[in-house]
């Protein structure tokens, strides 16, 4: 489309350079004919005027008319034009031969009447005049030629400017092409994500019209619904209306029992007035005496119905716990193998020979009294042969005086000062102990982000000792046990292993401070962020504060097993003994015992009741009540066991 203007104006183009080119082929067809009439044939129309006047006599030669008779005579000549080259010859000899024979010229045409050499004069003028218009026509030509040219140029421009106008037009064609073609796809693809956006909105439009659906059935049965409700509600108002009625009824007719009741209810009262006055006329007794008679008598059915629970509770415990927590327990005790090494107050040192003994006594006891003052511990120079005791009841405190006497018997040289050298070095040496052995118990209990103070006093625990037993190794001992019975029970293990490794922890101060080791040792663990869980444990080991965990339990258990063991404590005889005539006092004071009998090292109580005082079923109550008051009053290592033995004899008579 945008080639159309620029085709027009070519073709306007052409039309004007052809209608110029005509233009032109004119002129120059008048220049060529104006040039081709050379001398003789000017002379010859001369001629042929002249003889024409002549026929016609003595009329006068028009000279108006000549140029219209040269005019014809050139019209005759037209149709042939000379080529241009003769045309130029033409002129050029017409020229020359003015030029060249002049003289021969003009005798042969110089007339002798002075009107034909007026006449001559006339043609000669019109033939200077033709001569000058045909110059001015070969002037006209040739600007005709140059102005053919330029416009020759300049139509090859245009139609140049056509070709690249024709081009671009093809270009633009072809991109309209390709844009029409890329609007055409594009197209396509609106209509088809149109079509797919259309067929989405008439899914959607299809759900929503479901889902109004739905929600109008769904409103249409709410509506039945709650006109089925509204049709039940104006039911139920009419039967309450009747219930109501009804209940008014009942009303009046209670009341009127009502009345009859108090009526009878007074009659019953003056006959139990009546019968309890003659029941205590009769009976001898006030209601009052029979009341404490019957409460007397309930109390012993009810003591025998709380046996006979107690027991059927007891056995059905027995059968359901029993095994497991043998199985328990002896599965946690058996993965610990711990060895135990039991230590008194009293450290002995061996002494390479009994002259020792005179150098550590010193110069009026000077060294003696310089050990003691320095480590606080009592030596004690007896006739025990190359031995000296040392006696303390703090053990850490002995054990740094054991290890300061070794160190200076080894070196020989016993004086103030270098008793006072010799203890700061062995300090350093037993601080070193303490703390490796703590390391090593946390790493075989398997704790590591224990507060550096509560490691400290675990390491002192190392040579402290409860009935004889190692209180570090009780705890790790503890430790294992209580682990091994958490991880059986589906509990987490690493509460009840710290609970029971820290639970003696009380005991490093105890000596410092006043108070149960029990309660110091969980002030302690929270004062040095252990959880409550383990602090819970620590001051609940000893019932001291009642166990509100498992875990808690679960440390009381296993430090059980770890101190009860056989030949894990011993204590001092006059301990023994005063415990077992305690056990033996305790199950002796209760009714209807006859004999007691400790046994096991009072791990074990044997009591013999009377059969005609103490049944079966109260049997079992004193066994427990015995129990009870040996766990409130006594403290003992492991556990005791109540036994209750009771006679049961029958005879029949053979006749």
């Amino acid at each position: 489309m945008s080639s159309t203007p620029v085709i027009v104006l070519s073709v306007v183009l052409l039309i004007a350079l052809a209608v110029v080119v005509a233009l032109i082929w004119q002129l120059r067809n008048r220049s060529q004919q104006s040039a081709a009439l050379d001398p003789a044939q000017l002379r010859a129309v001369i001629d042929q005027a002249l003889s024409e006047q002549r026929q016609r006599g003595s009329a006068p030669v028009d000279t108006a008319k000549r140029p219209a008779s040269f005019a014809g005579g050139t019209a005759g000549t037209r149709s042939t034009p000379p080529a241009d080259g003769a045309r130029h010859a033409i002129s050029d000899d017409a020229g020359a031969d003015s030029t060249k024979h002049p003289a021969t010229r003009a005798p042969e045409t110089a007339p002798t009447d002075p009107a034909e050499r007026e006449r001559q004069q006339q043609l000669l003028s019109e033939l200077a005049q033709l001569r000058s218009e045909r110059d001015r026509s070969a002037a006209a030509a040739r600007s005709a030629e140059q102005r053919v040219a330029e416009l020759t140029a300049d139509a090859e421009r245009v139609r140049e400017r056509a070709a690249a106008a024709t081009a671009a037009a093809e270009q633009a064609q072809q991109r309209a092409a390709e844009a029409t073609a890329n609007a055409v796809t594009r197209a396509n693809e609106a209509v088809q994500s149109g079509r797919a956006e259309l067929v989405g909105q008439q899914d959607r439009l299809q759900s929503s019209l479901d889902q109004l659906a739905q929600e109008q059935r769904r409103h249409s049965a709410e509506r039945e619904e709650l006109r089925r409700d509204q049709a039940q509600l104006a039911t139920d108002r009419a039967g309450v209306a009747g219930k109501q009625d009804a209940l008014r009824l009942q009303a009046e007719e209670l009341g009127a029992l009502s009345e009859q009741l108090a009526d009878r209810e007074r009659a019953t009262a003056e006959l139990t007035s009546s019968l309890e006055a003659e029941l205590v006329r009769i009976g001898g007794l006030t209601p009052e005496q029979a009341r404490a008679e019957l409460l007397e008598q309930q109390q012993d059915a009810v003591r025998r119905d709380a046996a006979l629970l107690v027991r059927r509770a007891e056995a059905d415990a027995e059968r359901t716990a029993t095994t497991r927590a043998r199985a328990i327990v002896a599965d946690a005790i058996q993965r610990v193998a711990s060895d135990q090494t039991a230590q008194t107050v009293v450290s002995v040192v061996q002494l390479p020979a009994d002259e020792l003994k005179g150098r550590i006594i010193g110069r009026e006891g000077r060294n003696i009294r310089t050990f003691e003052t320095v480590t606080g511990v009592n030596v004690i120079i007896d006739d025990h042969p190359e031995a000296v005791l040392l006696s303390c009841f703090d053990p850490v405190r002995r054990e740094i005086g054991r290890v300061t006497l070794e160190e200076l018997i080894d070196d020989g040289r016993i004086h103030p000062q270098r008793i006072e050298e010799a203890y700061v070095r062995a300090t350093d040496e037993v601080t070193e102990r303490c703390a490796r052995a703590a390391e090593d118990a946390l790493l075989q209990v398997h704790i590591n982000d224990l507060h550096p103070e509560l490691v400290k006093l675990v390491g002192q625990l190392k040579y402290r000792t409860s009935y004889g037993q190692n209180v570090l190794g009780h705890l790790i001992e503890t430790s294992h046990i209580a682990r091994a019975m958490a991880a059986e029970l589906g509990l987490d293990p690493t509460v009840a292993a710290r609970g029971a490794f820290l639970h003696d922890i009380g005991k490093a101060l105890t000596h410092e401070q006043q108070g149960s080791h029990a309660l110091l040792g969980a002030e302690l663990a929270r004062r040095y962020g252990e959880s409550e869980e383990v602090a819970h444990c620590i001051e609940a080991h000893h019932d001291e504060v009642p166990p509100g965990t498992i875990e808690a339990v679960l440390t009381q258990a296993a430090d059980a097993c770890s101190g009860g063991r056989p030949g894990a404590r011993r204590e001092s005889l006059e301990a023994y003994v005063q415990r077992l005539e305690r056990i033996e006092a305790i199950a002796a004071a209760k009714k209807g015992v006859d004999k007691v009998f400790a046994m096991q090292a009072g791990r074990e109580v044997r009591v013999m009741v009377k059969p005609e005082v103490v049944d079966d079923l109260e049997a079992h109550v004193l066994a427990r009540e015995v129990a009870k008051q040996i766990e409130e009053e006594l403290t003992y290592p492991g556990q005791v066991r109540v036994t209750v033995i009771r006679e049961s004899r029958t005879s029949e008579i053979a006749r």
